[in-house]
């Protein structure tokens, strides 16, 4: 359960910066914990959330990139549900003046996941083709756009009403999961070669599916596993399902199926300090240039938090779900859409 609770205001200490949050990225792993089925998670009660945009309002010792009043968005280890959060100075980064705090909160998450899924695990080049599970999502969308700036074509999965949505943001061939037989529509799609890479958050026996359709040097990037929690309670049983469904990859069939297949965490990188500096600094620019644009499905106030839970489990955002603090004085510009 989510529930509003007061707090004092954290303290920043040696090399960290805290940050007057106006807005608060929502992913599908703080759902997760609020279900117990998020390993990571700290024990109850915790703040969930991985993301913020706001304005620095306080700055610890030996600080030296940041200064207070600095617009900024930045990476949390859990925490980012909060009006004032504070993260090591090396995880927020500067924004231009006029981008939108929501449009802002919208990219570390979402686009760094699919950046080093696409650009750094994949290597993706011009010419190839992307299967890009759950393409309306805020994930699916951020890869949709990474794929096509680097000239691949996207196959794109999701619901029969997010088609136009998603073919506006790049997809070229939009599959119905849930009409259609993805498999056989991928395979027809490629005159039966596959696809170079597929990107799934899916699990279970769609990692098995999505294995399958992989092209010789193909690779599979699993970086989710949303089936897991189809509703707003948890379900062991579904999870231990879904769970014996994973295939186990076998290294004599990769060799000699030349596939390759990766995890991917973006809360076990963050360690790689200049991996993840160069992956945000690099995406806040091209959206500044307006080269990726963030898609904001819906917003909800910080203290509806449960409501965002609900939006997004439901399957009905086209993007990204945000809270807002709806704090005066951060300048909003119109939304990048």
């Amino acid at each position: 359960m989510l529930t509003p609770r007061e707090a004092p205001d954290p303290v920043p200490g040696d090399g960290e910066i805290r940050i007057a949050v106006y807005a608060a990225g929502v992913n599908f792993a703080d759902i997760l914990a609020r279900l117990g089925l998020y390993p990571d998670a700290p024990k109850p009660p915790v703040v969930v959330g991985y993301e913020v945009s706001g304005v620095v309002d306080a700055v610890g010792p030996n600080v030296t990139r940041l200064r207070k009043g600095d617009r900024v968005v930045a990476l949390t280890r859990f925490g980012g549900y909060a009006d004032r959060v504070v993260v090591p100075a090396w995880m927020a980064f500067p924004i231009p003046a006029a981008m939108d705090a929501n449009v802002a909160a919208a990219i570390p998450v979402n686009y760094a996941t699919a950046l080093v899924a696409l650009y750094q695990m994949s290597n993706l080049s011009a010419g190839e083709t992307v299967l890009v599970h759950g393409a309306g999502g805020g994930v699916g969308i951020a890869a949709t756009q990474l794929a096509r700036l680097r000239g691949a074509m996207v196959i794109g999965t999701a619901s029969a009403a997010k088609h136009e949505a998603i073919r506006r943001h790049g997809v070229q061939h939009a599959i119905d999961y849930r009409t259609a037989d993805v498999v056989a529509e991928v395979k027809r799609l490629t005159n039966g070669r596959g696809v170079d890479v597929v990107l799934d958050p899916i699990g279970g026996r769609s990692f098995a599916d999505s294995y399958r359709l992989l092209a010789p040097l193909g690779c599979l990037v699993m970086y989710g596993v949303s089936s897991i929690a189809p509703g707003e309670r948890r379900s062991l049983w579904r999870a231990v399902t879904t769970l014996m469904r994973m295939p186990k990859f076998k290294p004599l069939s990769l060799m000699n199926g030349n596939r390759g297949v990766f995890g991917l965490n973006l809360g076990h990188l963050w360690d790689e300090r200049k991996r993840l500096a160069d992956a945000m600094t690099f995406l806040v620019g091209e959206v500044a240039e307006g080269r990726l644009r963030p898609v904001v499905a819906k917003t909800f106030p910080l203290e509806r938090a449960a409501d965002a839970h609900r939006f997004m489990q439901s399957r009905s955002n086209i993007g990204k779900v945000i809270l807002t603090t709806e704090r005066e004085g951060f300048r909003r510009a119109a939304p990048l859409a």
